[in-house]
């Protein structure tokens, strides 16, 4: 931590390069040797083509209208 004093202002710097490395490492600690990221994307995109399959007329146009708008991913990109 860094403090300095001006005459108006005290500033105050805090650097958290540390704590996010410590973080981070954590966070693969906890996700184990079993954690396989490519077959969670994997599921992800397939539970998103589920979500967004076989709707009706209106819904696609709903659907279509949100990508458009970018409100949601276009397909293939969720």
């Amino acid at each position: 931590m860094i403090d300095r004093n001006t005459s108006d202002h005290r500033i105050v710097e805090f650097d958290l390069t540390e704590h996010e490395a410590r973080r981070r490492t954590e966070v693969v600690a906890a996700l184990g040797d079993t954690w396989d990221p490519l077959a969670v994307m994997e599921g992800e995109a397939d539970a998103y083509r589920l979500l967004y399959s076989d709707l009706d007329t209106e819904q696609q146009a709903t659907y279509d209208m949100l990508v458009s708008a970018g409100v949601l991913p276009a397909p293939g990109r969720a």
